[in-house]
């Protein structure tokens, strides 16, 4: 496929553009931490089980990583400004209709349409920034200010949704979401301009569709066990077996599908799969660990949701001064190397959380592991971003673009719904582990979170091989 010769020289609006597609970007980072702030409000007024509140925040996830690798390629047949403008309105009335919920089916579904609507808008603002800013200089200034933006958004959504819940309530974590994307609709129409692939070959509808149910199969299965029931009764064997049957299902789809949503070719390197592999598990680890946390600090600290978002700023200013420092190692030790210290930092720090117990602090126990792991995940982020991209041809280097947060995305569908069913198994007393209490449950989630981590952490060590200086970054586009 080829790209569409630009119109004329550079876009006289492109930097004006550019603050409408950070700030359409922005506005999905911070929407997938916001509302780990407003669950527990959400979750009494809406009379939502515990075994179902992971659904608000997977439902989400789910649907974004799903679709994402299917957004790129609609926003390549169609045109990338037209995808993200449809992408801001679908995200503008799945938010409204989540503010209007009046039970949890309702919030849910209206979080599922979410992550649907930025599935279209993520890709296509990534490829918008790619043909605006066509001199390098110009394209590195752009997404340098794209990262910031996107690394301040989990910040700014933890404490905007702790302010809006406190004061305002919960809904208007999902109503903030309105008028932003209003304005940047009218903003993006007067002032981006369009851009598309002329491609060839048919969408995978078909492969977008067994990877979604696939995954939205192995998550129900998850949350079945929370329910008490257990991991070996048969409706819980069913939906994990068939989740499993329609993964593997999606993979020959891809082998054998003439446009496949993802060319296996992408895969075949160890370094960028270890890449891959490494973003799921901790996207898992990080998106459950974040869920019980934020019930930690609001339920067993007594913290109000705006000082439990206060909270959570200095692990984004960790992960930031992480990224600092990985910035100058990587040209020395090289992408595994900065990879591996980066999660053996942030490992050290989850398995200090594990330690949990009812006489722990903020100050004295939860802010020096959010120090570890932040900082450690902020080595670990930028180099694995770099290995994915690492080697690859420029046809491929979008579809690997999009599977880098389709990867994490998935991971942040199955890492709520397992941790959520180890946490109800302890305080029921289905899983031994000495205290059946809510302390026990958040230990065990710790440890299982911490499990994930070193998971990551062996899949590098085994798997990633890049020697030398670090790899040259290429800017990411959506074309397939």
């Amino acid at each position: 496929m080829k790209e569409a010769a630009p119109r004329g020289g550079p876009d006289p609006k492109r930097w004006i553009a550019l603050i409408y597609i950070v700030t359409a970007t922005a506005m999905i980072v911070l929407d997938g931490s916001i509302i780990n702030i407003a669950l527990p409000q959400a979750q009494a007024d809406l009379g939502i089980s515990d075994v179902n509140r992971p659904w608000v925040i997977t439902a989400y996830a789910l649907t974004f990583g799903g679709f994402l690798l299917l957004g790129g390629r609609v926003s390549d047949f169609f045109g990338r400004r037209r995808v993200f403008i449809v992408g801001l309105a679908g995200f503008l009335a799945a938010s409204a209709f989540g503010g209007l919920a009046m039970n949890g089916v309702t919030l849910i579904a209206a979080r599922a349409l979410q992550g649907a609507s930025a599935a279209l808008l993520a890709p296509a603002a990534l490829a918008l920034l790619t043909t605006t800013f066509t001199q390098p200089e110009e394209r590195a200034k752009a997404f340098s200010v794209y990262g910031a933006v996107q690394g301040f958004g989990a910040a700014v959504g933890m404490l905007l949704g702790g302010f809006l819940t406190q004061y305002l309530g919960w809904r208007w974590c999902l109503f903030i979401n309105v008028p932003i994307a209003l304005v940047v609709i009218l903003g993006a129409l007067g002032s981006v301009r369009e851009s598309r692939i002329e491609a060839q070959g048919a969408f995978d509808i078909l492969g977008a569709g067994l990877s979604v149910a696939g995954l939205a199969a192995l998550v129900y299965g998850f949350t079945l066990a929370g329910e008490g029931g257990g991991w070996l009764t048969p409706p819980t064997l069913v939906a994990v077996v068939l989740g499993g049957l329609l993964l593997v299902a999606f993979a020959i789809r891809q082998v054998r599908a003439t446009s496949p949503l993802l060319p296996p070719r992408v895969l075949n390197d160890r370094n960028r799969a270890a890449a891959f592999l490494s973003f799921l598990l901790i996207g898992a680890g990080i998106f459950g660990m974040s869920l019980f946390l934020s019930f930690y600090l609001q339920v067993t600290l007594s913290f109000t949701p705006f000082q439990a978002g206060l909270a959570f700023l200095p692990f984004t200013i960790g992960i930031i001064a992480g990224s600092i420092f990985a910035s100058g190692l990587i040209p020395r030790l090289g992408e595994p190397r900065v990879m591996v210290l980066g999660l053996s930092v942030a490992l050290a720090g989850v398995i200090w959380l594990s330690q949990v117990n009812e006489t722990s602090g903020f100050f004295t126990f939860v802010l020096p592991a959010f120090a570890l792991m932040s900082v450690g995940l902020g080595l670990y982020f930028a180099p694995s971003s770099s290995l994915a991209l690492l080697n690859l041809p420029e046809t491929d280097t979008g579809v690997a673009s999009a599977l880098v947060n389709a990867t994490q995305q998935v991971g942040g569908a199955l890492g709520p719904a397992l941790l959520n069913t180890i946490f109800l198994s302890v305080i029921s007393g289905t899983v031994l582990t000495g205290a059946t209490t809510e302390i026990g449950g958040y230990r065990m989630v710790f440890a299982s979170a911490a499990g994930l981590f070193a998971l990551a952490l062996v899949t590098v060590l085994l798997f990633a091989r890049a020697k030398g200086g670090g790899a040259e970054e290429r800017q990411p586009h959506t074309s397939s």
